[in-house]
């Protein structure tokens, strides 16, 4: 029989007795509910400051950050999902998010430090700022952006040409958004960074490279074929029109051998409308090309080769793309928002139109090729910057066709685009007749008195594209030697030059140093019925003296200018890069054979 002892230890609470890890139960117990508050204090103050209203709680993101926000695209939108600046700006991903806040703390200092508290101070810090992010994003191939948006998702049948053009481009060669999309929301300080820098930071990243989804592509050719549809249309309503136009134009040639006919009888001779060029061929059985010319103000070979002014410098410059690739589809809106006025433009006219539509055809017999172009009068609307608002009097309309030679520097890409210099006569950097008659030597050679034309780069020593150190774009005074401007001369590096005037005149040269009129041959006309203007003209197939020879087989890069309504120097229209050739359906423009 066994008896309690007075003295034997009391049994330890089972929170005590039981070990884990070491640790008694009662510790672990309460370090779990420790921890489980802790967490939810923490990640309770982490979600806190990921608030709208936690980011905007000092005056420096409210007054100088969030007024710029608001309304933007991702404040508020037709689908009524706005984004906070979190959503931008700090990964959902935890490992990620906390790198992110401890790199942000720093920005506490400079709350503390009143390093951005005033608006000068913050827009003299406001590219800094604004490169951190850009290369935050870049560096994890805009993550955040890939939070809401994604290549796979996207639709070229809700895009603009443009747009599925640079995101197809974006998943070839190994682009991110922020590479393109900087200043949604803020501010766009893109043109106050250096060239140099940007091209660095928006280099594609092997890294980044896509494979096309399989939906894109069928999105592609669904938007395509409508598209083509759509034109499929459009050249009918344009074959309609035009076959209007011949028979329009048969009556006036009618009338002008009814004129010949009567002047030869002695008789008064009626209005005729031409028909010499030209006039033993079928232009019935031509087909009609459809062309846009769009209006570009001052947007000069410099200007789109800059990456602070024209997002398209890189693919232009380094990816080789042609300046249609992206705009070919959207020459309407180019043009009616240059013409408008603004950057492009600072000195717009009232009432001129953003386009010119027009149609051409193009023939050859073996000999001779011959162009025919059409288009409609819009009336009169004067420069106000001109005595009585005609900057050419002499001449309604010109026509101009350039024909590019071998050896010019992207030439293939841009068309006539390379002899459209920054300091062109009516350009932002046009030289004062002070600085041309400073540079007499030059000024001579070029035969320059108060304008200077249009040149190629080929032609001077060095062009100015990024204005560095405030430095003027263009180089119309670095002319290179003489034997050197020969020799490109003779290798056939320069714009074959062909102009056309109201009159039915004509002139054939070239572009190199400068615009230069020769004894090319060419003929041509000009005539106005009713609102319809019809310029035709021609010229020899073989090269002579500044021409370009038009050879079997081989495709040419050209580009069109119309000076309407008494228009000079850079307020014509033009197309963009059009390949020519002869009777070849792959060129934008079949010369075809009569």
């Amino acid at each position: 029989m066994t008896q309690d002892r007075d003295d034997a230890p009391a049994k330890k609470p089972i929170w005590k007795r039981y070990f884990i890890w070491g640790m008694p139960l009662a510790g672990l117990a309460g370090a779990f509910i420790a921890g489980i508050v802790f967490w939810g204090g923490f990640n309770t103050a982490m979600e806190a400051t990921n608030t709208e209203e936690f980011c905007i709680s000092c005056h420096e993101m409210e007054d100088f950050i969030y007024s710029e926000y608001k309304g933007t695209i991702h404040d508020v939108n037709r689908s009524g999902v706005g984004a906070v600046c979190s959503d931008c700006h700090v990964p959902k991903d935890w490992t990620h998010k906390m790198i992110r806040k401890i790199k942000a703390s720093r920005e506490l200092w400079g709350k503390a430090t009143g390093t951005i508290a005033t608006k000068e101070k913050f827009e003299a810090k406001r590219l800094h700022l604004a490169m951190n992010e850009w290369e935050r994003m870049k560096s994890s191939d805009s993550r955040e952006c890939r939070n809401c948006h994604d290549f796979e998702s996207m639709m070229p049948e809700f895009q603009r040409p443009r747009a599925r053009q640079q995101h197809l481009n974006a998943m070839e060669t190994g682009q991110t958004c922020i590479d393109c999309h900087k200043g949604i929301a803020h501010s766009d300080l893109r043109d106050r960074a250096e060239p140099d820098y940007l091209e660095r930071l928006e280099a594609p990243k092997p890294e980044f490279v896509r494979a096309i989804p399989q939906e894109y592509l069928d999105s592609l050719a669904r938007i395509e074929a409508s598209e083509a549809q759509q034109q499929a249309a459009t050249d009918a309503e344009a074959k309609r029109k035009a076959d209007a136009v011949e028979a329009r134009v048969a009556a006036a040639v009618e009338a002008a051998l009814e004129a010949e006919r009567a002047k030869a009888a002695g008789e008064a001779a009626p209005a005729g409308a031409g028909g010499s060029v030209g006039a033993g061929l079928d232009w019935g059985a031509v087909p009609s090309t459809n062309l846009t010319l769009f209006y570009p103000g001052q947007a000069s070979f410099e200007w789109v080769q800059n990456g602070r002014s024209h997002g398209g410098a890189r693919p232009l410059t380094k990816g080789g793309e042609a300046c249609s690739t992206c705009h070919a589809k959207e020459l309407e809106t180019i043009g009616n928002k240059i013409v408008a006025g603004g950057e492009l433009e600072p000195t717009p006219i009232p009432g001129k139109r953003g386009t010119i539509k027009a149609t051409l055809k193009a023939t050859h017999d073996g000999e001779n090729a011959y162009f025919q172009l059409q288009w409609e009068d819009a009336g009169h609307n004067p420069a106000p910057f001109v005595d009585g608002g005609k900057m050419d009097p002499d001449n309604q309309v010109k026509v101009a066709m350039m024909i590019a030679g071998t050896g010019i520097e992207l030439g293939e890409q841009v068309g006539c685009w390379a002899s459209c210099h920054a300091d062109n006569t009516y350009m932002p950097f046009e030289p004062s007749d002070e600085t041309i008659a400073e540079h007499g030597d030059v000024a001579s050679r070029l035969t320059a008195k108060d304008t200077v034309t249009k040149y190629i780069s080929e032609s001077r020593t060095d062009i100015e594209i990024r204005g560095r150190g405030d430095k003027p774009l263009g180089g119309w005074d670095l002319l290179k030697p003489e034997a050197e401007i020969e020799q490109y001369l003779a290798d056939g590096t320069f714009l074959d030059l062909m102009r056309v005037y109201a009159d039915g005149s004509a002139s054939n040269g070239y572009l190199l140093e400068q615009r230069v009129v020769n004894d090319g041959e060419i003929a041509a006309e000009a005539v106005l019925q009713g609102n319809l203007w019809t310029v035709t003209f021609s010229r020899p197939l073989a090269a002579g003296p500044g021409d370009v020879a038009l050879e079997p087989g081989k495709t040419y890069t050209v580009g069109f200018a119309i000076h309407d309504d008494f228009a000079a120097a850079r307020f014509h229209h033009v197309t963009l890069d059009t390949s020519l050739a002869l009777d070849s359906e792959d060129a934008n423009i079949n010369v075809v054979a009569q």
